[in-house]
């Protein structure tokens, strides 16, 4: 190998992975042999090799595989990569065959015992760059990013995406160069790199760029101004340095096959074709007999099996047919051009008036249209409006833009294009048909869409979603965002984002994009979303999901957009007042705990601790980590305080506020809204498999309330003066759905009756009366009734109630026999989770379970759980979903001016003038309880407490 060659090392295994997760299962007609992954791998290979041979001209090239799961770093930690599961058993006999179809290739298929893949990728980097030669590893795996340089980049084929210095900082915050620092510092949970508790990915880049590497971080530890930090990577300092030992690539591993050997070279179309025929790839055997010029049916097959056409779709459009048709039906009546090659299609830029209302004729007359905007900003409260593509039918779209060079840097002369139609005038153009209710819009993430169009007097009726239509049909079972339906679904992989502006510090608002580039991306968008949309509707009809997205998903879009325009109003003054009273209130804890020790230490230190506590105070039940040092984590100070020990319980609140400042007083100000004094978190519909929706920017779910400090920082969240604001909470309802969908007629009549359910279930569990009950036992009850519907074990019961494992376990027994029902429901739930590889709710919310049948037993383990749980969380999510839809019609039925602020699980916030307080309340409460009729007659009454009050904590 010379200066100006080009190696492309091929990550196998992760091709072989990517093939078997991302295609629908494949058998051999003639005999039942999966080859599913196989035909995927050729695809992709072919693909590789057809696709670089022009652009990027490599001279060199090898596919790297795996040679066995025990390599060296098993000697390091033999915990490494403990977690991963078994291949599944469909996968196994497709290793082999993966092997012999890259020989069949003529591409060179190299392993090593005892090294991984990634360990040879390093090695053949390195010896081809000291050659001079340019290196193309062809992979995504964050673990290879340590090796990219000047002279070695990675491509990403299912992107279509380089991957050089720059998309690493991106990834991981830092160069290169310090990738294996900052992976030391997070850990992999994959691969079971324990790194350091409580550092991810961004911590781990600012302390490294802070410090220079890991071991100039670990010695000045004791600097760390954040408590849990400091005493975190002093405590698992050594477990920091064997991580980075795990993760970092050996690029010396002795080789047994030279580079020289790795020249590319054309495939012998006979083998390659013979290869194919014994799989029965009919598609690929025809592309590369057309592709050589070779009359295929002249050659036998390499194996046994007659050399004749099967029928074998090709892996692509099989998958399209897949995603589109009814189990045991036909396809949908798909309109031409949604599979269709995008390079066909016609995106136009829309800069008069005429045209666009020439659009707006179509798509009133057509009756349907996808559209998508394009803002300078992922915040919707504060966007501009920069553009909105339109598409009527697949492979035709259009991009109107409205405000490129405005307030940007460029002027309308370096946008690339026309003067472009004022704001105002298209937004009047717009209007008439974006709130034509007849007229149907299809969006993926709508609610985004509808923010932005509010903020211009827009108010978008009668939608579609792509994202909710695919997370009401695969929940669990994929991500639901367009680039990953797009390639799930279409096989295209959309334009990225960074390419029309770019990444890092160099990127660029989409307001300053030229117009011609902006015009590709969002047009294609758009046409994307059509697409998936001609893809997915059928399916929602065919697989009996419509009526899923019909009352749970598609309604609840504008009732949320409605609620983050709302906001929440939260009192600066307050939070302050807080976070002073809590660096006092820490202060004193100090005192307390230095008399309680004796004398004055690093409180933040483990290791100071740990020798307090178990070396001089001589405390029992201290255990020492693989450093020697004392663990000092919250479970052995928890173990320690419920044994009457007061210094372990002081440090504890210490921890407790520190951790109440740092995240809640002192963060939530900077999320206050500068122009409404409000802070708007956005909901995430489609981010959990149950339908439980998820809070961000900020995460207003999380706010603790356990504890009396934790409350206090509800107080901050207020109403507008003459205003209250109402909390309104189901009352256990997720024992209350235990009861129905299980049938325990003792939890039903108990339920039924208002009885203290947690002192009936003592009762009935320990032959106690209920008057007069011992607050312990009832304790214990109600830390049973909720643990079984997370599938607690003896264990984690016995750590919540300090008890022994064995007593644990005689309590979780007794209660089964008490109340059989519940061990039926469990055990019918995982027998149909392990036969359908899912779980439905109440209302036929479908939540798969893909891991189900695992055989690692821990990830199985999990997933009964999961199982168990998903039913209950699922119908509670859902019912509160039911609720917040049904809120809004009520709301103006009854003529009150209340606004619907926050979901937080299974309580819902509301701002309401004082005088309309009560009957609000009322009003909110019936709607709640009354949420699951009439689709579902529950058997037990669904309880809802509403209380009206200034601030949140006093209504709560």
């Amino acid at each position: 190998m010379k200066e100006g060659d080009h190696l492309f090392l091929v990550d196998g295994s992760g091709y072989i992975f990517r093939a078997y997760h991302a295609l629908p299962p494949l058998t051999r007609k003639s005999d039942g042999l999966p080859v599913g992954a196989v035909a995927g791998f050729c695809n992709m290979l072919y693909k590789l090799i057809e696709d670089t041979k022009d652009e990027f001209e490599p001279t060199h090239l090898a596919v790297i595989f795996d040679a066995s799961s025990k390599t060296f770093r098993n000697d390091i930690y033999p915990e490494y990569k403990a977690n991963r599961a078994e291949p599944p058993e469909d996968l196994r006999p497709q290793f082999a065959l993966v092997r012999d179809a890259t020989r069949a290739f003529g591409v060179p298929s190299i392993e090593k015992l005892g090294y991984e893949a990634d360990d040879l990728i390093a090695t053949y980097a390195r010896l081809a760059a000291e050659a001079g030669a340019r290196v193309t590893i062809v992979s995504s795996d964050k673990d290879l990013m340590q090796l990219v340089n000047d002279r070695v980049d990675m491509l990403d084929t299912m992107k279509l995406k380089t991957i050089a210095r720059d998309q690493v900082i991106e990834k991981f915050g830092v160069p290169p160069e310090k990738v294996v620092d900052v992976q030391a510092l997070a850990g992999d949970s994959t691969d079971n790199v324990p790194g350091v508790p409580g550092i991810g990915i961004k911590t781990a880049a600012q302390l490294i760029e802070e410090y220079g590497d890991l071991e100039t971080l670990l010695a000045r530890a004791a600097e760390i101004k954040q408590n849990k930090r400091r005493e975190n990577l002093i405590e698992f300092a050594e477990q920091a340095r064997i991580s980075r030992r795990l993760v970092e690539l050996d690029n010396n591993v002795p080789i047994d096959e030279p580079l020289e050997t790795m020249g590319v070279r054309e495939p012998d179309p006979e083998t390659l074709i013979g290869f194919f025929k014994d799989m029965e790839f009919s598609t690929l055997t025809r592309r590369v007999g057309e592709r050589f010029n070779v009359d295929v049916d002249a050659i036998e097959a390499a194996g046994d099996h007659p050399p004749e056409d099967t029928g074998t779709k090709d892996i692509k459009k099989e998958k399209q047919e897949v995603s589109r048709t009814a189990k045991g039906g036909v396809p949908s009546a798909t309109p031409k051009g949604v599979d269709a090659d995008f390079a066909a299609a016609k995106y136009s830029t829309v800069t008069d008036t005429e045209t666009l209302k020439a659009w707006i004729d179509r798509a009133k007359e057509q009756g349907y249209l996808a559209v998508d905007t394009e803002t300078d900003s992922l915040n919707p409260m504060q966007a501009r409006l920069v553009g909105v593509s339109l598409a009527l039918v697949p492979g035709e779209a259009c991009y109107i833009p409205l405000q490129h060079g405005a307030g940007g840097s460029l002027d309308f002369a370096d946008t690339g294009a026309a003067p472009q139609i004022p704001l105002k005038e298209a937004v009047k153009a717009l209007k008439p048909l974006l709130e034509d209710i007849s007229v149907l819009k299809i969006g993926q993430n709508l609610k985004f869409d509808m923010l932005v169009f509010r903020q211009h007097g827009i108010e978008l009726r009668g939608h579609d979603d792509t994202m909710l239509m695919s997370y009401a049909l695969d929940a669990g079972v994929h991500g639901h965002g367009m680039d990953e339906l797009s390639g799930l679904h279409l096989g295209h992989k959309p334009i990225p984002f960074s390419e029309v502006a770019g990444k890092g510090k160099a990127q660029i608002t989409f307001d300053q994009v030229p117009i011609d580039r902006a015009t590709a991306y969002a047009a294609e968008d758009a046409d994307v979303t059509l697409r998936l949309w001609h893809i997915l509707k059928p399916r929602l009809v065919a697989e009996h999901r419509m009526t899923v997205y019909e009352t749970l998903e598609r309604p609840l879009v504008p009732v949320l957009a409605d609620m983050e325009r709302a906001g929440v109003k939260v009192d600066k003054t307050v939070l302050a007042r807080l976070s002073g009273d809590f660096a006092q209130k820490m202060a004193q804890y100090e005192e307390e705990i230095y008399e309680l020790a004796g004398e004055r230490f690093n409180i933040g230190s483990p290791k100071q601790l740990g020798e307090i506590l178990f070396d001089k105070q001589s405390l029992e039940g201290g255990r020492k980590t693989k450093t020697g040092a004392w663990s000092t984590d919250a479970d052995t100070l928890e173990m320690l305080a419920a044994q009457g020990h007061d210094l372990p319980q002081r440090v504890l609140d210490w921890r407790g506020l520190s951790k109440l400042k740092s995240t809640y007083t002192d963060a939530l100000p900077e999320f206050i809204d500068k122009d409404t004094g409000r802070i708007h978190t956005s909901y995430s519909l489609a981010s959990t498999s149950t339908g439980r929706l998820a809070s961000t920017d900020p995460n207003l779910q999380n706010i603790p309330v356990r504890t009396e400090d934790g409350r206090k920082i509800r107080t901050a969240f207020v109403a507008e003066n003459g205003n209250l604001l109402i909390s309104a909470d189901y009352s256990q309802i997720e024992l209350r759905l235990l009861a129905h969908i299980a049938d325990i007629a003792a939890l039903k009549k108990a339920f039924a009756e208002g009885l203290d359910i947690h002192a009936m279930t003592a009762s009935e569990m320990f032959n106690t009366p209920i008057e007069g009950m011992d607050p312990a036992v009832r304790r214990r009850a109600k830390a049973i009734n909720f643990g079984i519907i997370y599938g607690i074990s003896a264990f984690g019961l016995a750590n919540q109630l300090g008890i022994s494992r064995g007593e644990a376990g005689e309590y979780i027994e007794r209660y089964f026999k008490r109340f059989p029902g519940i061990r039926a429901y469990m055990d019918d739930t995982k027998d149909f989770a392990h036969k359908n590889g899912y779980v439905e709710t109440i209302f036929g919310r479908r939540i798969h379970l893909p891991a189900i049948n695992s055989k690692n037993p821990a990830e199985k383990s999990f997933m009964e759980r999961a199982a168990i749980n998903a039913p209950i969380q699922g119908s509670a999510a859902d019912i509160i979903r039911r609720a917040m839809i049904r809120m809004p019609g009520e709301i103006a039925k009854a003529r009150l001016d209340a606004r619907m602020l926050l979901q937080v699980h299974d309580e819902l916030i509301f701002e309401v003038p004082e005088k309309q307080a009560e009957k609000a309340a009322k009003l909110v409460a019936g709607v709640m309880s009354g949420a699951a009729a009439p689709a579902v007659a529950l058997t037990v009454p669904l309880d809802v407490d509403a209380r009206a009050a200034k601030n949140w904590d006093e209504a709560h």
